[in-house]
């Protein structure tokens, strides 16, 4: 039961990923990346991390999303539709940094051992007083980092949306 949920997991979260990658309108690729997100929720919960499932929707899927959306409706973004003739740097860069990670991707996974890459969690694993200790002691730095990158992010958008008058 396990290995379906994971497959059928896994293959939302591709498909959700791709689909963030190659939809040209916004709200469409935000959409999607709350389904990545959802499927992410999931695999917690296949890992018996309840806790952390439940913080995935409601801070990622929930409050990051809105966030998310509300600075693409308030930007106005054009149509995307709009394609040049040729093919810019930018996606031959892309490209060749695509197909780059497919192939070190294909080269680390022949090279993997047959062993689990990771320890086996704990019990404590997933629960508030683990999360709540590795977020105030190990990661408070970077958890303040983050969170004043967000609020700087969006005074840019609010400024990149004002009217000039």
């Amino acid at each position: 039961m396990e290995l379906l949920g994971f497959v059928i997991l896994t293959a939302l979260a591709v498909v959700s990923a791709a689909v963030v990658l190659l939809h040209r309108n916004p709200v469409v690729a935000a959409l999607s990346l709350a389904a990545n997100l959802i499927a992410i929720a999931g695999f917690y919960l296949l890992l018996n991390a309840q806790f952390l499932a439940l913080l995935q929707v409601i801070v990622y899927a929930g409050a990051i999303m809105v966030l998310v959306l509300f600075v693409i409706m308030l930007l106005n973004l054009p149509d995307e539709a709009r394609r040049h003739a040729r093919p810019s740097a930018q996606t031959v860069f892309g490209l060749l940094l695509s197909v780059t990670f497919v192939v070190v991707l294909g080269w680390a996974l022949a090279r993997a051992s047959s062993t689990a890459p990771f320890p086996p969690a704990g019990p404590a694993f997933g629960s508030v007083s683990s999360v709540g200790t590795a977020l105030f002691t190990t990661y408070f730095y970077p958890f303040e980092a983050v969170s004043l990158l967000l609020v700087v992010a969006m005074i840019g958008a609010v400024l990149l949306a004002k009217r000039r008058v």
